[in-house]
């Protein structure tokens, strides 16, 4: 049940198809052959109100939150996390020409006896 969240200032909007980055991280993800297709959702949310740094009007962030179930080794969890913020990294290659931009991500493990779930879309993507 891997939740991918992705915050970003709302100044990024003319700047970024977020979208597109969407799609580029769920493609990262299911790349590392760790996780089931029918489990990993990616969402990103606009931040309107937000002051940065020294609060410059083109200071811009996206802070992404990748949290998932035990049971990965740290070797796991550690390459997952370099390939995705190698790929969010070169997506957003532009915003490092400038000195306005920060990028991060957490990778967070879910407790399992305090997380409850049903999904809808597993069987029908194991083909039931």
């Amino acid at each position: 049940m891997p939740h991918f969240s992705i915050e970003y200032s709302a100044n990024l909007d003319a700047k970024v198809d977020m979208g597109e980055l969407c799609a580029l991280v769920l493609r990262t993800v299911l790349d590392t052959g760790l996780f089931e297709t029918g489990a990993v959702r990616v969402r990103a949310f606009r931040a309107d109100a937000y002051a940065i740094a020294d609060r410059l009007p083109e200071n811009a962030f996206l802070d992404m939150s990748f949290r998932i179930g035990t049971g990965r080794s740290a070797e796991d969890k550690k390459r997952t996390g370099e390939a995705i913020f190698a790929a969010v990294r070169e997506y957003l290659a532009a915003l490092f020409e400038t000195p306005h931009f920060a990028l991060s991500l957490e990778i967070r493990e879910i407790d399992p006896v305090l997380s409850w779930k049903k999904n809808a879309i597993h069987p029908r993507l194991r083909g039931k």
